[in-house]
């Protein structure tokens, strides 16, 4: 039915499109003079500049200015989906089953990491997520990013949307673009507005209650006040999974429970779909106030907390096409007639000797598996095993599988204040001055799993630990202008930044990282599916910037900016970036725009410094896996074991970019566009390589030496005074680990139009609106040293959409206001899902709003309207997922929503 629903509704959908375009076309020549005068008008921006008089218009790059009224116009009420639908060039995904990049969701602007786009808040830095996504889909591995989603909608006046390396303007991260949000300043006024939604499934309920108020502070300045509260119900887009149809086909009626699989639905054994998101708060304060008339005060600030839960895979009992649960039910092969391990046996549910193996009584290897498709438990000796209090096996209190359930408890404070103002020094010295402090912490939790090495003493829910990013910035910027003959005054702006930033690793309960008594004979410790943190452990560096960037109508038809900006990080040395970026007039209507600027992206405190270890079952051998940081003293010697192979020593510093980019704004028959090509290299990205072998490495450090084991290695090393054995604390069982080095570059080429018209019809006033993106990033070099993964490369290259765009159609008659948007997304690859050559789609969304009275508003909209779905996995029923977690539009189909707002 969906199948021969999609082809009806795609053709209905490019139809419409098709539609958009052609009246665009038809009303080209019916358009007045004095709409061409209304698209002149004049939207005055604060990012990518620091005169105070620059329109987007004039700017030498390109920035979009979306109002809030824009950016809420669809149904979701995350900013990021937001920014999805209102910026072609930006993705996020819904992360349904991955870790904690589930909980902080990572974005790309312009297909690069989500750590190389700068996010401002009122012009200031904001601090990072607490989440480094080691499940990134490919693009975003190991990245740490900010959490978009904490700043609420209704809290917006504008987006400013830089497309165009700005490192040297505002520091580290600026290589794809700057998104700057823009708080609401208003000083009088209140709205409430609030809003519920589903998809045509039935399932997803969502609502959302928010208000915002303005109030005087006298006559000198404002309080602007936002408060959010949502939930976000979780979807069900799986499918019965193959193993366990199988082991029910073939007789193995406990799986038939789905009860018992996964308390969440009794109508597939896996859940997959968006995740769960309840009790999210967010509150948000913007303020000035006149100190005197060289001098304005001004505090903003948030807190917010939530909670997000998704779901991980099956853990599967006895079989089937993806095998049985290693370290919790597979076994060894066994002779069917004693139970014992045998080379040439049959399958087996392993059992554990609960008092030790070669003490007290004595269990069998593992339950025989046979009978109808060699999945059912020898009755025999599975009754064996209840029987004897000694030996232990779970499918004795867990017959049919689990399914964890993961998420965490999101909370995000932030405040910044400052004075602004200006000296009356010869024509003004501009100045403002700012500290701000900023956090974000994340505890995690999961739940219905086990730590299979406590045995039956196991508990069932665990609290793995948590991460907080925390940041505090102290800014001095200053503007002053000097006439030097120039068509205008030169525009100065100088100043100086330091940042530092934490982060810190909390330890979670002993439990979730246990290495209980039955680990040594194959069932893997730590909370099964996300392994606690065994210790509690801070890592902090800061950075000094010095920065000037100067700006200026050279002509009246000419202006030229340029920018140089050095920092010096603590841990990774100084650098220095510049830009130079230009627009020249050829007309009233034309003018051609470029820019060329170098970037960086600094890795994160995290990033150069998280450990994480974790027990690992490795082709049936139980080992210790982790992540440590390439500059402590067991990462180095990892690097001198690498470098002994002669391809270099791996290092972690800066990533670094160079943008070019060129383009044309002009106005043809009241219309207005702008076409922009962009070409970023980035060198030396960071990247997390290959698992080392920690024993290798460590006879490497011995001058070839033959240790059978790491602990015998660190002790003899220590004696010979090679290594200090309090430097390896707690790595005596570490079998391999890996760390974030510099190791690909890719170049990454696109273009961007922009357009918009406005004309009368039917008596009222429309708008079209078209963004467009192209986009291709190309993996140049794996690297030498610590290179990237085949599978990497093809998410990189392939797995978001090349092209991007969508077209809106708003009008407003009297009391009624309609908008018609057509959203289109070319085709890409799931090569990690094995689902290749997915075609393009197109979403339409419609929104009908009705202005009951001066101070009341009801809105009927509905995203995709005709319920287009991405293309089904060819494999759904091998990982129970329908659909590709990939896609760059969701996997929800159709969703409504109803909304009515009151102003005052």
């Amino acid at each position: 039915m969906k199948t021969s629903m999609s082809k009806l509704t795609k053709a209905i959908s490019c139809a419409i499109a098709a539609s958009a375009v052609s009246t665009i076309a038809i009303t080209l020549p019916a358009l007045a003079q004095e709409n061409a005068e209304e698209l002149k008008a004049e939207k005055i921006i604060v990012t990518g500049t620091r005169m105070t008089n620059r329109s987007a218009a004039d700017s030498p790059v390109p920035v979009d200015v979306i109002s809030g009224e824009e950016f809420r116009q669809n149904s979701s009420a995350d900013v990021q989906d937001m920014l999805r639908t209102a910026v072609p060039s930006f993705d996020i995904n819904s992360q349904p089953i991955s870790d904690a990049a589930t909980i902080v969701r990572p974005a790309n602007l312009r297909g690069l990491s989500p750590d190389n786009v700068l996010v401002l808040l009122n012009g200031k830095r904001r601090h990072r997520g607490s989440i480094i996504s080691f499940l990134g889909g490919g693009i975003s591995d190991g990245a740490q990013g900010v959490d978009i989603s904490a700043i609420p909608s209704m809290a917006l006046k504008q987006v400013e949307v830089l497309r165009d390396g700005a490192s040297s303007q505002y520091g580290s991260d600026a290589i794809a673009g700057v998104l700057n949000f823009i708080l609401k300043d208003d000083a009088e006024g209140f709205e409430v507005q609030a809003r519920y939604g589903s998809t045509y499934e039935g399932d997803g309920d969502n609502f959302i209650i928010s208000a915002n108020g303005g109030l005087p502070l006298g006559d000198a300045g404002f309080v602007n006040i936002t408060a959010e509260m949502r939930e976000v119900d979780g979807t069900i887009r799986s499918v019965v999974r193959d193993d366990v149809a199988f082991q029910i086909a073939n007789g193995y009626t406990a799986v038939s429970d789905f009860e018992l699989i996964n308390t969440y639905t009794n109508e597939v054994p896996q859940y997959w779909g968006q995740p769960d998101v309840e009790d999210d708060i967010k509150f948000f304060v913007n303020s000035e106030f006149d100190i005197s008339e060289q001098a304005t005060a001004y505090l903003f600030g948030n807190y917010g907390e939530r909670m997000v839960t998704g779901g991980f895979f099956y853990r599967n009992v006895v079989g089937g096409p993806s095998g049985q649960r290693g370290g919790v039910y597979r076994g060894p092969l066994v002779d069917p007639t004693t139970g014992l391990r045998a080379d040439d046996g049959v399958p087996s549910v392993l059992v554990g000797d609960l008092d030790g193996l070669g003490a007290g009584g004595a269990c069998i290897d593992g339950i025989p598996l046979g009978g109808q498709g060699g999945v059912n438990p020898d009755p025999a000796f599975l009754a064996q095993v209840t029987a004897d209090a000694n030996c232990f096996s779970f499918i004795e209190t867990i017959p049919a599988g689990f399914v964890p359930r993961f998420g965490g408890t999101n909370e995000d404070t932030a405040i910044t204040i400052g004075v602004k103002g200006d000296l009356r020094i010869g024509n003004g010295l501009y100045y403002d001055v700012s500290a701000q402090q900023g956090s974000n912490r994340t505890d995690f939790f999961i739940n219905n799993s086990i730590n299979a090495s406590l045995g039956p003493d196991t508990p069932r829910n665990f609290v793995p630990g948590g991460q907080k990013q925390s940041e505090t910035l102290f800014n001095a910027n200053f503007v002053y202008t000097q006439d030097v003959g120039l068509y205008s005054d030169l525009n100065i702006a100088f100043g100086a930044e330091y940042r530092e930033e934490e982060f810190d690793l909390y330890a979670g309960d002993a439990a979730s990282f246990a290495l209980g008594p039955l680990a040594s004979q194959g069932f893997a410790s730590s909370s099964n599916g996300f392994g606690g943190f065994p210790e509690t452990t801070t890592a902090s560096q800061d950075s000094t910037a010095f920065y000037i960037d100067l700006e200026a109508d050279v002509t009246e038809n000419l202006t030229l900016q340029t920018a140089i900006r050095a920092e010096d990080f603590s841990e990774f040395g100084n650098t220095t970036d510049f830009k130079l970026a230009g627009i020249y007039h050829l007309t009233d209507e034309v003018r051609l725009r470029a820019a060329y600027s170098t970037g960086f992206h600094a890795p994160t405190a995290g990033q150069a410094n998280i450990t994480n270890v974790t027990t690992q079952n490795v082709g049936g051998v139980l080992i210790d896996q982790g992540t440590l940081p390439l500059s402590s003293v067991a990462g180095q010697l990892a690097a001198d074991f690498v470098e002994s192979a002669g391809n270099g020593r791996p290092e972690l510093g800066p990533e670094e970019a160079v943008n070019f980019s060129f383009g044309i704004g002009f106005e043809v028959a009241g219309t207005n566009w702008t076409v922009d090509y962009y070409n970023i290299e980035l060198t030396d990205r960071v990247a997390l390589g290959a698992n080392v072998d920690f024993l290798d490495a460590l006879n490497f450090a011995g001058g070839g030496a033959n240790f059978g084991t790491v602990s015998e290695a660190l002790t003899s090393l220590d004696a010979q005074g090679t290594i200090n054995r309090q430097d390896f604390i707690g790595l005596d069982d570490l079998s391999q680990f890996r760390f974030f080095s510099n190791s690909f570059d890719t170049t990454t080429t696109g273009i961007d139009i922009v357009g918009n018209i406005n004309f009368d019809f039917m008596g009222g006033d429309s708008r079209i609106t078209v963004a467009a993106n192209y986009n291709k990033t190309e993996v140049d070099s794996v690297g030498d040293v610590n290179p990237i993964s085949a599978g990497r490369v093809n998410a990189i290259e392939d797995l978001l959409p090349n092209t991007r765009a969508n077209v809106s159609w708003s009008h407003t008659d009297g009391n009624i206001r309609t908008l018609l948007r057509a959203n289109y997304y070319g085709g890409w690859d799931d090569t990690g899902n094995g689902v290749n050559g997915i075609g393009a789609e197109v979403l339409v969304d419609a929104q009908v709003a009705y202005q009951y009275s001066d101070q009341v508003e009801f809105v009927l909209g509905v995203d995709n309207l005709f319920d287009a779905y991405p293309e089904e996995n060819p494999g759904a029923g091998g990982s129970g997922q329908l659909y590709s977690e990939a896609s760059p539009f969701g996997f929800n189909g159709g969703t409504w929503y109803l909304q009515a707002k009151y102003t005052y």
